[in-house]
């Protein structure tokens, strides 16, 4: 056994290794759902078989000194040195082994439950989603308020809340389904989405935006027009950079891009079926639906709403809209 082990965490060593030098592409729910089970094996070992043999073992050495004891006595010797409570404690121990794989079972365990099923933390690598989240935010997603997923495969299997105009979601990019993005829902199913010199329509109204006063991006060291818009009942702020043109250089061929149009303008489309149109909040510097397409309802990971950290800023902590 303790050469399988050391075989099964040298591979385990040898992924991450791997990925983190970007040899590999790595996938941390499959990596955390494969420790869960292979420690899980070893923790129902160590309870039904290891354990108990140890355990036994102990019984038998007790037992024996018990019997030497009793036939020293017989001959007249009463003095016997024969503690055996240190070689029991020894013996009752759990050997490396089973320190790093069953000792580890229920922490990993509470770790995937956790993350897979409530709540999983991102950090936000970019820009894009600025000035609602900035670059080093921590924060947190709710993995159920869309309904309960299966880890890995992502099948959903509860019924949830309904994704709706102004959350901000976290979801597998639909051209590399690996990676997770988060933008803002902007257009639900049955949704004509409309983007035109820069102001947001959805079926034919406007939404309403309110000038801010410009935001200052220390990354970049410049001033973006800043608007307060409302989706529904959540208002949030976007920018706008005016160097930027209205319409959507080199948009990519996706599923359902038919029910786009085109032009200098910018993009009119109709959000088809079990789908949905994400934008980022700096909306000049995202990389979204206009771009790749609509995302499925497959994709979905989950529904961001709080800061928990960022070293850069500890006044960033709170919830978001």
């Amino acid at each position: 056994m303790q050469v399988l082990t050391s075989f099964i965490l040298a591979a385990f060593v040898g992924y991450v290794g791997a990925w983190y030098f970007g040899m590999v592409e790595g996938n941390f729910a499959l990596l955390l759902f494969l420790a869960t089970v292979v420690t899980g094996v070893y923790w129902l070992a160590e309870r039904f078989y290891f354990l108990p043999q140890r355990r036994q073992a102990a019984a038998l050495m007790a037992a024996e000194a018990v019997r030497r004891r009793g036939e020293l006595g017989k001959l007249g010797i009463n003095q016997v040195d024969d503690d055996v409570t240190a070689a029991q404690s020894r013996l009752l121990a759990q050997p490396w082994w089973l320190d790093w794989t069953a000792g580890l079972f229920p922490v990993i365990m509470a770790v995937f439950f956790l993350r897979s099923f409530l709540f999983e933390p991102f950090k936000i690598p970019s820009g894009s989603m600025i000035p609602t989240l900035l670059v080093g935010d921590l924060i947190l997603v709710n993995k159920f308020h869309y309904g309960v997923r299966l880890p890995v495969i992502n099948k959903k299997i509860t019924d949830g809340t309904a994704p709706a105009r102004g959350d901000v979601m976290v979801f597998r990019y639909p051209p590399k389904p690996s990676l997770d993005y988060i933008k803002r829902v902007v257009g639900i199913p049955g949704d004509e989405v409309a983007y035109l010199n820069k102001r947001l329509s959805i079926n034919g109204k406007v939404i309403d935006t309110v000038a801010l006063p410009e935001f200052f991006d220390q990354d970049t060291m410049r001033y973006f027009k800043q608007f307060e818009e409302s989706l529904g009942e959540k208002k949030h702020g976007i920018l706008n950079d005016d160097d930027r043109p209205a319409f959507v250089p080199g948009a990519e061929d996706f599923a359902f891009k038919e029910n786009c149009r085109y032009s200098v303008e910018g993009v009119v489309c109709k959000v088809p079926e079990g789908h949905y149109f994400m934008m980022g909040d700096n909306r000049d510097n995202s990389l979204d639906s206009r771009f790749w397409g609509f995302v499925p309802d497959k994709n979905i990971v989950g529904r961001a709403f709080f800061v928990w950290m960022n070293f850069s800023s500890l006044k960033r902590i709170g919830s978001f809209n």
